[in-house]
C-alpha cells in the first residue's frame, strides 16, 4: 500500500473495467493482464470499482476480490483507488472499510443518492465517511448517475475541511470544472473523467485524467496527457481527435435492444477482448452483451485507430 502522504493524484488514472468469467466471477488473470497493460503504458494510478468498473453491480465479495487482485498486481508501483459508492452513509462506510482493509490507497465516494440530499447533508456524508476510514477520500461528481451535483460550493467546503484529497469530475461541464478550480484555488487536485475534453481540461488546470476509454488505449491517453501538460497543444489535440474517433465504439450498440450503459461498457470490454487483454467481454447482470455485428463494428474502429492485439 502507498502511504497516505505518498498518494499522488496526477497524470493518467484509468477507471478499469471489471473482467468476469462466464459464471460471473471475477476473472483474476484478465484483471492482472489489464493492470499490467495500464502500467506498461505509463498509467499513474488505477481506479477500480468506478462506473466503468460496474460498481453498482458488484457485491461486496466481488469488490473485495477486485481490490485484492489490483493491490497485488500493482505491488505499490502506483496508487490503487477503489470506489465506495452506495445510497447512504452507512453503506458507503461499510464498503470503504472493506476496500481499505483489502489494501486500497484511497476510496472514491459520490454524494448519496435516491434521497435527494441537501448540500449540507452531502457535506455531512463526506464528513462521516472521512472520519470512519483510515485512508484518504476522493470526491466523485457524476450527476448523470447520482442525480446530485457536487457543486463548486460543496467541493470548496469539502476542501476547506480537508475531508477529501481530490475531486474526480465526471460532470462533462467545463464551466463547472473551471469554477471548481477557482473556488479551491487550484489547491485541490481535480481530475477530469472526460474522454473527449481531456486535452482542454488539462490546459485549464486538471491535475489528471480518468478516461474510461483509457482501458482500451492507455498509451494514447498517456501521450495526450504528457503533451497537454508540456504545452504541446498540437500533439495533444491530434491525439484527442484520434481518441474521439475511437470513442465511437460506445455508439455501435443497438439502443432498441440494450441500454446506454451496456452499450458503452460492453464496447470497452469487447475492445479489450479483441486486443487480447481480457478473456471474456461479459458484463454483470442485468446488462446485456454486444452481439456479433456490434463486436465487428468495434473491431473496425480499433483497426481504424491502429490498435491491434497486445503481445
Amino acid at each position: 500500500m502507498v502511504s497516505d502522504s505518498e498518494v499522488s493524484l496526477r497524470g493518467v488514472i484509468p477507471p478499469l473495467v471489471t473482467p468476469i468469467d462466464a459464471a460471473g466471477d471475477i476473472d483474476r488473470r484478465s484483471l492482472e493482464r489489464l493492470i499490467a497493460f495500464q502500467l506498461d503504458a505509463g498509467a499513474d494510478g488505477v481506479f477500480l470499482g468506478g462506473s466503468t468498473g460496474e460498481v453498482a453491480l458488484l457485491d461486496s465479495a466481488r469488490l473485495r476480490t477486485v481490490t485484492e487482485v489490483a493491490v497485488g498486481a500493482v505491488a505499490g508501483a502506483v496508487p490503487v483507488l477503489v470506489g465506495a459508492v452506495d445510497t447512504g452513509t452507512r453503506r458507503v462506510v461499510e464498503h470503504a472499510r472493506l476496500v481499505a482493509a483489502a489494501g486500497a490507497d484511497a476510496v472514491v465516494v459520490t454524494a448519496p443518492f435516491y434521497i435527494e440530499p441537501h448540500p449540507a447533508e452531502v457535506v455531512e456524508h463526506f464528513r462521516q465517511v472521512a472520519a470512519a476510514v483510515d485512508v484518504p477520500v476522493i470526491a466523485y461528481d457524476i450527476p448523470s448517475a447520482v442525480g446530485t451535483r457536487l457543486t463548486p460550493g460543496i467541493v470548496a467546503a469539502l476542501a476547506a475541511e480537508k475531508l477529501v484529497i481530490a475531486l474526480k469530475d465526471s460532470s462533462g461541464d467545463l464551466a463547472h470544472f473551471r469554477e471548481v478550480l477557482r473556488r479551491t484555488g487550484g489547491e485541490l487536485p481535480t481530475l477530469t473523467g472526460s474522454e473527449l475534453l481531456a486535452d482542454t481540461a488539462v490546459e485549464l488546470g486538471a491535475a489528471g485524467i480518468v478516461p474510461g476509454l483509457g482501458n482500451v488505449d492507455p498509451h494514447g491517453y498517456v501521450r495526450l496527457h504528457r503533451a497537454a501538460r508540456d504545452g504541446d497543444r498540437a500533439t495533444a489535440r491530434a491525439e484527442q481527435e484520434r481518441l474521439a474517433r475511437l470513442f465511437r465504439i460506445v455508439t455501435v450498440a443497438d439502443r432498441t435492444r440494450i441500454g446506454v450503459t451496456a452499450g458503452a461498457l460492453g464496447a470497452f470490454k469487447a475492445a479489450l477482448a479483441l486486443r487480447g487483454v481480457i478473456a471474456d467481454p461479459a458484463t454483470n447482470p442485468p446488462l446485456l452483451p454486444l452481439d456479433a455485428d456490434e463486436i465487428r463494428a468495434v473491431s473496425a474502429l480499433l483497426e481504424e485507430a491502429g490498435l491491434r492485439a497486445v503481445p
